[in-house]
């Protein structure tokens, strides 16, 4: 699957419609940006079942905000619509495919279970208030 164009109207749908995402944030001007772009789309063509977004920072700049963005290329993972990486730089192609792997091997139970507990939410159906479960 060849990268697709993101945009504030479609960033939200794509992260939340898609098992993984991956985003590259970009701009024409940017040397590392222009390097890494064939090694994104290169992986991009060895993962059919990943998204590769690529998210032009000049003309999406309210969503590179919104993103945090500083430094680009910046590169985000998204796992369930979860970020799950996020980091300026641009990767090498072994790197990339280390870091696909990596995202695809996330134990997204343990991950949900961990989101769960730090936001104080009841694990496994239990009531917070420590009385059985209905």
């Amino acid at each position: 699957m060849a990268t697709v164009e993101l945009t504030a109207d479609s960033f939200e749908k794509t992260v939340t419609s898609n098992d993984i995402v991956l985003v590259d944030f970009w701009a024409d001007w940017c040397g590392p940006c222009k390097r890494f772009a064939p090694v994104f789309e290169e992986a991009s063509e060895n993962h059919p079942d990943v998204v590769f977004g690529k998210i032009d920072t000049e003309a999406e700049q309210q969503l590179a905000a919104a993103a945090q963005i500083t430094s680009i290329p910046t590169l985000m993972a998204f796992r369930d619509s979860i970020l799950v990486f996020s980091q300026p730089g641009a990767l090498p192609g072994a790197a990339l495919e280390d870091l696909i792997g990596q995202i695809k091997g996330i134990d997204m139970d343990e991950l949900h279970a961990k989101i769960a507990a730090q936001n104080g939410a009841p694990q496994n159906g239990a009531p917070q208030d420590g009385s059985a479960p209905a």
